[in-house]
């Protein structure tokens, strides 16, 4: 069982209030860049149990009637059809996917900038796509020398080219698909241009990670390090808040790297900068809700196994780097974290080998007891291991059949016969399809298919890189999962 560590309540009251206050001293209009995911800040909840994913939402919803969103994207994101691993979605079609999700809880969309554009077919296809659903389109410009020719980019050549966001509501939520969008340059364009109106307004960023007051080599920030590798971020003492204020916080190489820089924009906009360090400029009420330093630590340690793995089968993939699993690495021996306490992966690897090295998983249940599944004719690993954790949870006996075969084959004639297919197994979806057919004449399978949702928050570990579907099927039941980074074939194409 998962101990909690952290507050997730008191962080809405704690975020709300330094919102509203920040609100306050700008003059009534605050432009909030918001770091990390919204929605569904998986990561977050892993190393600090007892967050949950929608909570920045919920913060939102407090003050929700003087909120309006932006969401900004990458002109050339949209160009080279950037994804968002963790969903199998292109940047474009997350922004859809956002706009409805804003939408469906009640929150204003106002509009959608596309940042860095010089006439890339494919954003402006974008653009007329969005002006078509009703959804307003501002276009941002590259300016020469960003961020570091002042000059420029604070005239009328710089953010002046940029268009105007019409915004209504005093907090507006800049936020994107993912990193590099362009969310804090969209931000200071538009002090400019409301400081051209005699517009009062200010500029702060939400930032989750690191968590500036931790210490710096605090296994929470390890681990966002680690989430970060490809990005080569790296934490570090913010020396300007240190001078300012004689206090040690953390924060990150790039913020820190560039505040000179804001801070010049700041005095070149308004005449005087509001902040004397990166630290000052965010909005952090993360570290004062954590309640069980202990269980955090440990789910940080899990955390950067995890991305250990997941960057091993990036570079098998060809999408991810060798300074990438180097720098984990790098991490994990700073914290001395050994690969044996995740103790998925010596299951799994285990039941490959008694099974002449058939492909293997294996799941620990809340309880930590491990189950395992194994390749067979009718079943892929993945989901065998889905029905055997079902299994136990719902105190199932092993020997039982949750689902006939004579329900599994006519699936299996489909997919090859009909459909194409080579591969007859089940995947983790279809055999979970199965399982809640099955149950409609089966006590067993409905008990078995009601336990499913107590999957949630489990670990789980295969031998072989999972085909996509298995994968999402995981993450959505919230199971996480690592690999190894091999295939099950030496074919080159993997779908």
């Amino acid at each position: 069982m998962v101990k909690i560590g952290f507050d997730n309540d008191l962080y809405i009251k704690k975020q709300s209030e330094q919102i509203s206050r920040r609100i306050k001293d700008f003059g009534g209009k605050l432009y909030l860049e918001f770091g990390g995911k919204l929605f569904d800040d998986y990561h977050a909840s892993r190393v600090l149990p007892g967050f949950k994913p929608d909570s920045k939402l919920q913060m939102l919803k407090n003050i929700g009637s003087d909120v309006e969103i932006v969401i900004v994207i990458n002109a050339g994101d949209i160009e080279n059809n950037k994804m968002r691993r963790d969903l199998g979605i292109t940047y474009d079609n997350d922004v859809l996917r956002l706009i409805d999700a804003f939408r469906g809880i009640g929150l204003y969309v106002g509009s959608v900038v596309i940042a860095q554009f010089s006439g890339q077919p494919t954003a402006e296809v974008f653009r007329h796509k969005l002006e078509k659903l009703g959804v307003k389109v501002f276009l941002h410009y590259p300016i020469e020398g960003y961020p570091y020719n002042v000059t420029t980019i604070v005239s009328e050549n710089g953010f002046g080219k940029n268009e105007y966001i019409e915004t209504t509501r005093p907090l507006v939520v800049i936020t994107a698909p993912g990193p590099g969008s362009g969310k804090m340059a969209t931000c200071l364009s538009q002090l400019y241009h409301e400081n051209l109106r005699g517009i009062k307004a200010g500029y702060a960023k939400f930032e989750t990670f690191p968590i500036w007051n931790l210490p710096l080599k605090h296994p929470v920030n390890l681990a966002y390090e680690a989430a970060t590798a490809d990005l080569n971020d790296v934490n570090m003492i913010d020396p300007y808040h240190l001078e300012a204020y004689g206090k040690t916080t953390v924060n990150y190489n790039r913020d820190v790297e560039v505040f000179p820089v804001l801070n010049a924009i700041f005095e070149k906009i308004e005449g005087k900068s509001p902040y004397k360090s990166p630290t000052d400029m965010g909005v952090n009420m993360a570290g004062y809700c954590i309640t069980d330093d202990d269980a955090v630590r440990h789910a940080s340690y899990d955390e950067i196994i995890r991305r250990y793995f997941a960057a091993l089968c990036d570079r098998r993939m060809g999408t991810g780097s060798d300074s990438a699993v180097a720098k984990i690495e790098s991490l994990m021996n700073q914290t001395g974290i050994d690969l044996s306490q995740r103790r998925v992966i010596e299951a799994a690897v285990s039941r490959s080998a008694s099974t002449e090295n058939q492909p293997a998983v294996a799941i620990e249940l809340p309880n930590g007891e491990i189950v395992t599944g194994k390749t067979s004719e009718l079943l892929g690993a993945s989901s065998a291991a889905l029905l055997n954790a079902a299994k136990a949870i719902g105190g199932i006996e092993d020997e039982v059949l949750l689902i006939d075969p004579a329900v599994i084959e006519p699936i299996q004639s489909l997919k090859t016969n009909i459909l194409g297919n080579r591969n007859p197994r089940l995947h983790s979806d279809e055999v979970l399809i199965a399982l809640s057919i099955s149950a409609v004449g089966s006590d067993a399978a409905k008990a078995a298919a009601q336990s499913l949702p107590l999957l949630r928050g489990c670990e789980a570990h295969s031998t072989i890189i999972l085909p996509q579907v298995d994968q999402d099927t995981y993450r959505k039941l919230g199971i996480n999962l690592t690999c190894e980074p091999q295939y099950q074939t030496k074919k080159l194409y993997h779908k």
